[in-house]
């Protein structure tokens, strides 16, 4: 396969039309009979540009009186995509065996189990059927019947589909790329993730980490020190990513328990608050001598702890190019070279850490009121990525009081209406527009706002509402399922319109800016109206959302899944991540 560019691929499917997906009834028809030698002879017909993997085909007698499945005469496979598979309808001769004593005729419930895929992208999920069949246990052993097979189909040799999402893009480049250009690649989807939100909360962390250290920090010792951060949370995120690939398992998900975030939380005031000087956090002194006699890797322990940490439970988001990775562990079972890949994202989103990390002790300054007030600044950024944190479980009005309430506190401690410092106009400055933001965040909430970019917009009276009726809708509303079956119940009522299925969670921090910024869009909302609006919410995380996760291929939210009037999942057009209002409304217009 010639290798083309991603980014090609990429804008190829932003033109393509939307492929044409089959329902499992009409890909697949097994069927099964006996024979006259008392064998079953079973076929799984399959329809055009369907293929089925060899593995995932097995039989099984049930309940069969007696009766046992001896022997399995297959058919040959073919190498599609590097696993053997059959490109045509496949027949299986099933040879039947019986316990002492069984004789005459017999009902025996046969079950066969397969699984395939689209040529276009599609994997169905694997599927079982029953079947009965009566069998006549006195002529069982006869002679084995040769296999007539149909000629096999030509391997079509295509270019990678156009009709293929770009998470499947990005998994099918790791199949099919050299080693060193999947590394160089994911390296690079790293460093672009780097300029994302998802990565913005570490900065203040490894910063603080830094500071902390406080007199005889070097250059050296604070590369040294954020490059052990980074290697941890890469550490991290391809333990995880590694896992959610070959269990399905979001380990992210298992970690924003309220009880474990209310904890981590704890961990960022505690730091905080001996940035302030309060107290000195520290290895006991007898652990510190059994781990090294100069105490010198204590250090670095607890900066691995906290990378390893951080990466599980402040990040990550979800993009395109983890998704990729995982769907590329999950259908090869490769875990090595799935989690090179994520160990290569990972030290490119933790580059701009390791530059933040080396300014911060680079620049560090010398002990006096300088320092005082570096310590403050980290310990107050340390104070918000704590409150950032517990937006995702408690009520929204909680936080916007706490971000408050420090941004009052910080105004005092610049020396707000300190008369003696009025000769640092800068630091006033700040205090003075730290402190009016944070009371108009109070004033807000007071009022009903939760809005932290607008607190004071409740008053604002708006221009041309005459009444509530007149009002036109100002936020796209959804119908929450949190199953398969409920899912399923709403796509089957509402077929023949456009749907738009997505996934979210409330600890999901990309989803609530999908919530508060694209969904909230005037233009994104007029053109959703278009579109039955289905919300799949994985917040709980329990089995029955699991499920649901798995059946679509969904690693963690945000993920948005659209299908079409005659309910054919369009998976190609299938967002992840993050995506802006104008971006959104331009892929909705390509739909």
């Amino acid at each position: 396969m010639k290798k083309i560019s991603l980014l090609f691929l990429f804008v190829m499917t932003l033109f393509a039309s939307p492929p044409k997906f089959l329902m499992p009834e009409d890909a697949f028809k097994p069927t099964a009979k006996i024979n006259e030698h008392s064998q079953i002879v079973a076929e799984i017909w399959i329809a055009k540009d369907i293929y089925l993997y060899d593995k995932a085909v097995k039989f099984e007698i049930v309940d069969g009186s007696g009766v046992h499945i001896k022997n399995v005469v297959r058919p040959k496979t073919q190498e599609h995509h590097g696993d053997q598979v059959y490109l045509s309808s496949p027949t299986f001769i099933v040879d039947l065996k019986k316990d002492d004593g069984v004789r005459g005729i017999r009902e025996v419930e046969f079950k066969i189990s397969y699984q395939g895929c689209s040529e276009q992208g599609l994997c169905y999920e694997p599927y079982t059927d029953s079947l009965k069949l009566k069998v006549d246990t006195d002529s069982l052993g006869g002679v084995q019947t040769k296999v007539q097979v149909k000629p096999p189909v030509k391997e079509k040799t295509t270019a990678l589909s156009n009709d293929l999402s770009e998470t499947d893009m990005i998994a099918d480049t790791i199949k099919n790329a050299n080693i060193w250009i999947i590394l160089l690649t994911f390296l690079g989807f790293g460093l672009l993730l780097s300029l994302t939100p998802c990565v913005f909360p570490m900065i203040p962390i490894i910063s603080g980490v830094i500071i902390s250290q406080g007199e005889g920090l070097t250059t050296r010792k604070a590369f040294f020190l954020s490059l052990v951060y980074v290697l941890a949370m890469a550490v991290a995120y391809t333990f995880a990513g590694v896992l959610a690939g070959l269990f399905g398992a979001n380990l992210q998900a298992a970690l924003q328990n309220p009880w474990v975030i209310y904890s981590f939380s704890g961990v960022f005031v505690a730091l905080a608050m001996s940035m302030f000087g309060f107290y000195e956090l520290k290895i006991p002194d007898s652990i510190v001598a059994k781990v090294s006699s100069t105490g010198e890797r204590s250090g670095y322990v607890g900066v691995a702890v906290m990378g390893f940490l951080s990466a599980l439970i402040v990040g990550p988001c979800v993009a395109a190019p983890l998704a990729g990775a995982l769907v590329y562990i999950g259908q090869t079972g490769d875990a090595l070279l799935g989690g090179m890949a994520l160990f290569a994202m990972s030290i490119g989103m933790g580059m701009p850490l390791i530059l933040v990390g080396v300014s911060a002790g680079k620049f560090m300054p010398k002990p006096g009121a300088w320092m005082t007030l570096v310590n403050a600044f980290f310990g107050v950024l340390m104070i918000v990525v704590a409150i950032w944190m517990l937006e995702k479980v408690v009520d929204s009005s909680i936080t916007m009081f706490l971000y408050a309430v420090t941004g009052i506190g910080f105004a005092f401690f610049l020396g707000l209406f300190d008369n003696e410092n009025y000769h640092h106009h800068v630091k006033k400055t700040i205090a003075f527009l730290l402190f009016g933001y944070s009371i108009s965040l109070l004033i807000g909430l007071l009022a009903g706002s939760t809005s932290m970019t607008k607190p004071l917009k409740v008053f604002v009276p708006q221009a041309g509402v005459v009444g509530a009726s007149s009002q036109a809708p100002t936020h796209a509303s959804f119908i929450k399922v949190t199953s398969i079956e409920e899912l399923d119940a709403l796509l089957l009522q509402h077929k023949g319109s456009k749907i738009m299925v997505d996934f979210a969670a409330d600890w999901c921090t990309s989803c609530k800016e999908f919530e508060e910024i694209t969904f909230a869009d005037t233009g994104v909302v007029n053109k959703l109206s278009e579109f039955i609006l289905i919300q799949a919410d994985v917040t709980e995380n329990t089995a029955k959302e699991k499920a649901l996760s798995k059946k679509y291929g969904v690693f963690g939210p945000p993920v948005i899944l659209f299908f079409d009037e005659n309910g054919g999942w369009q998976k190609g057009k299938t967002i992840v991540g993050y995506m802006e209002p104008k971006p959104f409304l331009e892929h909705l217009n390509k739909l």
